[in-house]
């Protein structure tokens, strides 16, 4: 096969368009070409009366050999990429010590995945509730019922991203085609088919809620078992070596392979590692608002006359702005079409993510807006600092709002101005379950709102509307990334914990749902080979 990348047509061409155009890229005759297939499609929408749609194919001719050397000085014209995965390893028949999985996120999805279609049958932990109880119970929250700790937008079966926007596009480096076992996986799973070749793939909440069942029962089919509401509160080892966990029962479970794959808000679990001795570094992370505005702004904005366009959906942005305090503002998590949820997974305090279904069709386009903030300059002195810097601002969050989880907002141009909101204007809140008018100045660190008041009226230029005094910022987001790390070698093992293997995003090596299930499979075949007593290939490694 042939790969032509960066093919453009205008977004409205016919369906034979794009045949015509693969031939006279290549400068064949129709009758030459045998079959194509679109490996990606994105759009370029920078002059909005002539957006085009920009085509990555995989194109088989009469002539394949004769093309590639034709056009072998062409950068766009390539082999087409062996993008199929291909396990490394088979568990033997004589196998009798089980791997355990710590997280049914994710990367605990797809490492349990990966280790079960190896034939090691892992044992899967999951602190909170199998995906449908734990929908009750965070809908529930969201109806002001109870918050239940262990049951949550955090935790529970299907991790963070379950309730999310269901982005599936990442910047990580991904030479071995990982990401294209995730998405076939998820297809399989009942995601639409589009994921393999849209540019910015997303499911959405409902969608990913019967996909993760459907995963769950594949693991438990090939010999794999998980264990809900069964909490790690201990790890037991032998000198570096670990042997095995201790529950929330009291009860053991050994093993000498354990993948620590918890997500980044198991601040317990962080703190019993490192008090264990697990080797743990403190990391940068972000902290800031939500941003609402009505979407009907940001796609006119963004597209033009062809917002509303299908093949378009609702637009997304991406904003950076270096600010004059020497501190990065930047969106985080866009939402089209979503709204801003309680992600809260401890007492007392507040939090807030965004979230959206497949159709992104809710009024309001919701991102976070947040600042960069490092160990050495804001929290120095301890690698768990981190942890205890976001408590503090969620907690403050919490009593803004009125000590009941409803979250403290501002109309951005109240915000910009200084002073407390009193009324809502034209854009609606979304989170549930409420909203209390206030001043935000009082729940994040100076520099930080510092930083927002210049990023907003610079973000405007390139989004009009976006410093409109009737944009809404709630607050606080603060779980953007882990603010820890637990440090691994090239053998992806603890750098002083043998056999515990520190995996996606609450690890510090993963920052949305691709990236996590991507780490999950490469962790996955570190685990089978270190089964085996196998080294893992320098090929495949970080």
């Amino acid at each position: 096969m042939i790969r032509i990348n960066e093919l453009k047509l205008p977004l409205n061409h016919s369906d034979a368009d794009l045949p015509a155009a693969i031939c006279a890229r290549l400068k064949i005759k129709p009758e030459q070409l045998q079959s194509f297939s679109v490996f990606k499609r994105g759009f370029d929408a920078r002059k909005k009366s002539d957006i085009q749609l920009i085509y990555t194919l995989d194109v088989a001719t009469a002539q394949n050999e004769l093309l590639l050397q034709t056009f072998s000085k062409d950068p766009q014209i390539r082999p087409a990429p062996d993008t199929s995965y291909k396990f490394v390893a088979s568990a033997p028949a004589t196998l009798t010590e089980r791997p355990l999985v710590i997280g049914l996120g994710p990367c605990g999805l797809f490492a349990g995945l990966l280790l079960a279609e190896m034939g090691f049958k892992p044992i899967i932990l999951e602190r909170g509730k199998e995906v449908r109880e734990r929908t009750k119970d965070t809908f529930g929250f969201w109806r002001k019922k109870p918050l239940n700790t262990e049951s949550n937008v955090q935790f529970g079966e299907g991790g963070a991203g379950t309730f999310s926007d269901g982005k599936l596009y990442s910047q990580v480096k991904d030479p071995k085609h990982y990401g294209r076992k995730v998405l076939t996986e998820f297809v399989k799973a009942g995601a639409p088919e589009e994921i393999m070749y849209v540019s910015k793939p997303h499911i959405g909440t409902f969608k990913l809620v019967t996909m993760v069942e459907k995963m769950r029962a594949r693991i438990i089919e090939l010999g794999g078992e998980i264990r809900f509401s069964t909490r790690v509160d201990d790890i037991l080892r032998d000198g570096e070596q670990l042997t095995g966990v201790r529950l929330n029962d009291g009860s053991e479970l050994h093993s000498r392979f354990v993948v620590l794959a918890v997500g980044h808000s198991a601040r317990d679990t962080f703190e019993m590692l490192f008090n264990r001795g697990v080797y743990i570094e403190a990391k940068p992370f972000s902290v800031g608002f939500r941003i609402e505005h009505r979407q009907s702004m940001i796609d006119e904005c963004r597209f033009g006359a062809s917002a509303g366009h299908p093949l378009l959906g609702a637009a997304d942005y991406k904003l950076v702005h270096h600010g004059s305090n020497n501190r990065t503002v930047y969106s985080f998590c866009m939402c089209p079409g979503g709204t801003v949820v309680a992600a809260a997974s401890e007492e007392g305090r507040v939090v807030t993510n965004g979230m959206s279904q497949y159709s992104r069709n809710e009024r309001n386009a919701n991102s976070a807006i947040v600042v960069g903030i490092d160990p050495e300059r804001d929290y120095p002195g301890h690698p768990l600092a981190g942890i205890e810097l976001q408590r503090q601002l969620e907690a403050q969050a919490f009593v803004l709002g009125g000590s009941n989880y409803d979250a403290p907002a501002q109309r951005v141009g109240d915000f910009l101005a200084g002073v407390p909101s009193t009324e809502l204007g034209d854009v609606q809140p979304s989170y549930t379950p409420g909203v209390k008018l206030t001043d935000l100045s009082q729940v994040l660190p100076d520099y930080v709102i510092a930083a927002i008041r210049e990023a907003i009226p610079a973000f405007d230029k390139q989004i009009k509307g976006f410093a409109r005094e009737d944009g809404l910022l709630t607050g606080v987001e603060t779980r953007t990334s882990s603010p820890i790390c637990i440090k691994r070698g090239a053998d992806y093992q603890s750098l002083n914990t043998k056999g515990l293997f520190p995996a996606g995003e609450g690890a510090g090596y993963a920052g949305g749902i691709l990236s996590a299930g991507i780490d999950g499979i490469k962790v996955a075949e570190a685990v089978a080979l270190a089964m085996l007593g196998q080294q893992v290939p320098a090929g495949r490694r970080d």
